[in-house]
């Protein structure tokens, strides 16, 4: 899907998929609250349903997200040509104003899932944008190896416990644990 992302949507694909960011906190992100030369992105305002910049949906959605290498020139290259307005969004309209999300969903992100190729058995777009929240935090984990609590952090999570409900498959590792019971059957040997 990334390759048959149009230049002008390639930023926010990337955005979308490497940094588990919701929907509206996507944009409702602001260029001053993208530091590109950290590469990191500032969470502080997310769009709601009905356009309008609101507070992140819990105290924990406030967070600061890392950037791959990637996406930072993406955001380079977009910001050259992104819209202006008053509010200043990385991923305004063509007006520089808020962005309806079925707008966006259902004229850009179903219909590059279906030229990509990424349907169900009726040929109709497969995933929402929430997917890719779950995609990013997936990545997080298996390819990254990051902890739970990096991960509740990144993705925004305000209990452990919400992604240990939703992640926790990711994190098991069955041969650590055959290892790991292993060495302590040989240590519970050796002290008998």
């Amino acid at each position: 899907m990334i390759e048959r992302t149009p230049a002008d949507r390639r930023a926010f694909v990337l955005m979308l998929c490497f940094t588990a960011m919701r929907s509206g906190e996507l944009r409702g992100l602001r260029w001053s609250d993208v530091d590109l030369a950290a590469g990191v992105a500032h969470i502080r305002q997310r769009i709601d349903a009905w356009c309008q910049a609101d507070a992140p949906k819990s105290a924990a959605g406030k967070r600061d997200i890392p950037l791959t290498p990637s996406t930072v020139n993406a955001l380079k290259e977009w910001k050259l040509r992104c819209p202006k307005g008053d509010a200043n969004l990385v991923f305004p309209n063509s007006l520089g104003r808020p962005q309806w999300a079925q707008d966006l969903e259902n004229r850009f992100w179903k219909p590059l899932q279906v030229e990509a190729g990424v349907v169900d058995e009726r040929g109709k777009a497969k995933y929402g944008f929430h997917a890719c929240r779950h995609f990013g935090a997936s990545l997080f984990i298996e390819s990254l190896g990051w902890t739970p609590k990096q991960v509740q952090t990144v993705v925004g999570h305000s209990s452990i416990t919400m992604t240990y409900d939703t992640y926790g498959h990711l994190f098991k590792n069955p041969e650590a644990d055959s290892a790991a019971m292993a060495r302590m059957d040989k240590a519970a040997s050796a002290v008998s």
